[in-house]
């Protein structure tokens, strides 16, 4: 009973936390040298992450259209019944992906944002798609669904825990977390270790990012001073303690974002609550390497 109760809230977890939809042909491979297009390929060099209104020209040519990709008519419907809660042309405009570049996409879910980052991306461009092995079972066959007949070319699926992904260091001008972080504190009967330890995954996250590449942080706020256990009850977490988780993995921030705030919340309810379930208080964070913020 234990094991089912414990299955019964990593499901939920994934249904209110994790992005929505899925796809096929999983490559369970680390696939470090991505299997991208080699044509229009665009030197990191010249489209850095910078401020929007700063950006060079050409990054600004390098910059995929978002609302372009959010409005294509092959875009699953399901994704779309899911942008006015999760805002995703604002996020995608606070991450700033241009062409070219690769994604490592911690705790993808259904994909909901693969799909996304994918487009931005191609043609030369990867993302890596990675969930730790034990949500195979709740998320079902929805990224085989997602990934069928070819779609998403550019898309690498991972398996494995947070701090023992297998991608090189300085692979990725961008990772995310979205709706994941407070994770770390998740402790189930099927994964009484837990996914990953907190410090050790934020130091290989930093290793991981190009010398000047982003770590994006979306998660479900916990109320100021609320301690980090509240990662495995209620799914929420403290922004302070993934700012402080940050820095002493050698991050600091580089920018933050009040799109999807919500004083409103009451945080005392676990995000899988009817009353506050998509409407729960998010924060949104950029981090840099600090060695990059002090140039």
């Amino acid at each position: 009973m234990k094991n089912l109760i414990a299955s019964g809230l990593l499901f939920g977890l994934l249904a209110a936390c994790a992005a929505e939809n899925g796809s096929a042909d999983i490559q369970d491979e680390p696939a470090d040298t991505p299997e991208a297009a080699t044509d229009q390929v665009v030197s990191t060099a010249d489209v850095e992450t910078i401020a929007v209104g700063t950006l060079s020209p050409a990054a600004r040519a390098n910059r995929p259209d978002y609302a372009a990709i959010l409005a294509a008519e092959d875009r699953p419907e399901v994704d779309r019944e899911l942008d006015p809660m999760r805002k995703p042309l604002q996020v995608m405009e606070f991450i700033g992906l241009q062409r070219g570049w690769t994604v490592l996409e911690l705790e993808a879910g259904d994909g909901y944002y693969t799909e996304l980052f994918s487009r931005a991306v191609q043609p030369a461009g990867v993302v890596y798609m990675q969930n730790p092995e034990e949500f195979d079972n709740f998320l079902g066959d929805a990224v085989t669904n997602r990934l069928a007949e070819g779609r998403l070319r550019n898309v690498r699926v991972l398996k494995s825990d947070f701090d023992e992904v297998p991608i090189k260091p300085e692979t990725a001008q961008i990772i995310t977390w979205i709706l994941g972080p407070h994770e770390l504190w998740f402790r189930p009967d099927n994964k009484p270790e837990g996914f990953g330890d907190p410090l050790e995954t934020f130091s290989k996250l930093k290793d991981m990012l190009t010398p000047n590449g982003q770590l994006i942080i979306l998660d479900h706020a916990a109320a100021p001073g609320t301690p980090e256990i509240s990662g495995g009850t209620t799914h929420r977490i403290d922004p302070a303690i993934i700012i402080d988780l940050a820095e002493q993995a050698g991050l600091g921030v580089y920018k933050q974002s009040d799109i999807l705030r919500n004083p409103e919340d009451d945080y005392e309810k676990p995000v899988f609550d009817a009353d506050v379930r998509r409407q729960t208080d998010r924060f949104l964070i950029s981090f840099k390497r600090q060695e990059a913020l002090e140039e």
